[in-house]
């Protein structure tokens, strides 16, 4: 990290520490002041997006993310970021895409495999949600995630339902 990576880092940790305190509007008040005063700050247009995460708000997210990826063309971090808003969008096809890119250089990035792997899954896509989301558990992710992760496998290998309960709606 240089001088000036260093100095926008700086800029923009009050309002990272904020969105980790889990302070979501005064985080999105402080990177908008930051991204205001320095419009080249990748780390605040990154922050910002996963404050509008958190929110919900996902156009929003995604327009944060790519503002920063504008600024730095290969941020992975908010490669990750937009597609997962993306995905939440139902973007699925273009979510693949932003997760393929950042596999492309770094094939074994656990971020990358659950996005890929989740946007399959949610496509109904089961042999390439289950071959990424596979790839993924092999990272060692948290527990969490892990645990939903292997939700979603039990659905794809026809160990569960979709849905609880779904045998038992007026369709079937």
């Amino acid at each position: 990290m240089d001088d000036v990576q260093s100095k926008r880092w700086e800029a923009a940790e009050e309002g990272m520490e904020l969105l980790h305190s889990g302070e979501v509007e005064p985080a999105i008040d402080e990177l908008l002041r930051v991204t205001r005063e320095d419009p080249k700050n990748e780390y605040a247009f990154h922050f910002l997006g996963h404050a509008y995460f958190e929110k919900e708000a996902y156009p929003e997210a995604l327009k944060s993310y790519v503002e920063a990826l504008t600024l730095v063309p290969e941020y992975v971090g908010a490669m990750i970021g937009a597609g997962q808003a993306l995905r939440m969008m139902g973007e699925y096809d273009r979510a693949i895409r932003m997760g393929q890119r950042v596999l492309k250089s770094r094939p074994d990035d656990g971020d990358a495999l659950f996005l890929v792997g989740a946007a399959h899954f949610q496509k109904g896509e089961n042999q390439p949600a289950k071959r990424y989301l596979e790839r993924f558990l092999e990272t060692n992710p948290e527990l969490e995630v892990a645990l939903e992760v292997e939700g979603m496998l039990q659905v794809v290998r026809g160990e569960v339902l979709p849905f609880p309960g779904a045998e038992d709606t007026v369709e079937n």
